[in-house]
């Protein structure tokens, strides 16, 4: 098996990973699989069809919140590393990636799944799926068994690295970076740079720390930006999560062209 064979004994089964390695996979293949349904149910095309209950449409970030407390709580009772937290991770994978999926029609508290503020979701589940995957890769906590005090030692400062990297990681995407924070999670100089640079105008940075003329100064540089890379951005948004297919409920609200 060779350094993969490696990987597994002291990465995964040393570091007691098992766990977290399939919450990972179980989010990942929820994603693709909530996807491909939606999509496919949008098109008209197979079995599939929405849900409803007394006539309200049942939003599949629903039963991922059921399965996301659920498989929180059990994680909390379970005890060492038994079936339990394998019970836990899955569902924690799986309700995570409902919840998550629909993270955009949460957050503008709108159903703009299908519409450009929805590409936002995909955004975050790809950010979320690069960190956790970054995790399960990395390298194990400093009391993985047989370590020396150097070893230790070594890994306590990667450790604390690691956590100023992924707050860099979170500031890029609190300024509306949320691909070049997912490229950022596994090249860091890109990250260090992204944190330093302006904020994207509509983003929360912006909206927390930027005086009106600073955002003005955002949006032209935004402006630039989008001529040049948002079609590139925008065909590999629509290959993942679909092409949007309904105007922008704010930009109707306010008479605004979409």
């Amino acid at each position: 098996m060779g350094w993969l064979g490696d990987w597994w004994d002291h990465e995964v089964v040393g570091g007691h990973k098992g766990p977290l390695l399939l919450a990972f996979v179980a989010f990942v293949v929820t994603f693709l699989a909530t996807r491909t349904v939606t999509r496919l149910i949008r098109a008209g095309r197979g079995p599939f069809h929405n849900l409803s209950s007394g006539g309200t449409h049942l939003h599949h970030s629903t039963p991922g919140t059921v399965l996301l407390v659920t498989g929180a709580f059990t994680a909390v009772g379970a005890d060492g590393r038994g079936p339990l937290d394998y019970v836990a991770a899955a569902l924690i994978g799986i309700g995570a990636s409902l919840v998550l999926d629909e993270f955009a029609m949460i957050f503008h508290l709108q159903d703009v799944y299908w519409s450009q503020e929805g590409q936002l979701s995909v955004n975050v589940v790809t950010l979320v799926a690069a960190c956790v995957g970054l995790a399960v890769v990395g390298v194990s906590p400093t009391e993985v068994p047989g370590l020396s005090d150097t070893t230790r030692f070594v890994r306590l400062g990667v450790t604390g690295a690691l956590v100023v990297h992924f707050l860099l990681v979170a500031v890029v995407a609190l300024k509306g970076k949320f691909p070049t924070a997912v490229i950022g999670t596994f090249a860091a100089p890109i990250a260090w740079y992204a944190a330093a640079r302006l904020a994207r105008p509509r983003s929360p940075w912006a909206r927390w720390f930027y005086s009106p003329a600073r955002v003005a100064h955002a949006a032209r540089r935004d402006a630039e930006f989008e001529k040049r890379w948002g079609p590139v951005r925008q065909r590999w948004d629509d290959f993942i999560g679909g092409r949007p297919s309904q105007p922008d409920p704010a930009a109707l609200a306010s008479g605004k062209p979409h």
